[in-house]
């Protein structure tokens, strides 16, 4: 089992810089599109979170948004989509993603209280979503080689 997505596993993380292209906009990390996602209007997606803004500030930037009102449904599947390109489109993150975390069971362990994208290792509960997406994509991957 993989319990943080730091050190060797940091790749796994939402905060591991690296371009890739979602909807047309390039991001320098899947939380900056993440957070660019918040808002329905694609001005502001590209002018407060393409190029190369941290992944910090974006989080920042994310808690300051109007947030549209469908997000509830729709961050999950967004997610998802987003973990997909930042793999698809970086060959050795996805080299490493099939090959160095095996068949391990994918968790988002952090000490911030983020039960939902992850698991609270300081209360050990959490949903744990980021490790799930990524798992299934892992197998998405698979089986499209």
């Amino acid at each position: 089992m993989i319990v943080q997505f730091k050190g060797k596993y940091f790749f796994l993380s939402n905060f591991y810089e690296r371009f890739f292209v979602y909807d047309r906009i390039s991001y320098n990390s899947a939380e900056a599109a993440f957070q660019a996602q918040k808002t329905l209007d694609k001005s502001e997606r590209f002018l407060k979170f393409s190029g190369t803004i941290s992944p910090s500030e974006a989080k920042r930037k994310g808690r300051r948004l109007n947030l549209r009102p469908d997000w509830e449904e729709v961050k999950v599947p967004i997610m998802k989509d987003i973990v997909r390109e930042k793999f698809k489109q970086n060959d050795d993150l996805m080299r490493m993603l099939l090959i160095d975390t095996g068949n391990e069971e994918l968790v988002e362990g952090n000490y911030w209280g983020d039960s939902f994208w992850g698991v609270d290792l300081k209360t050990n509960e959490g949903e744990n979503h980021l490790g799930i997406i990524l798992m299934e994509l892992r197998d998405e991957f698979r089986k499209e080689l």
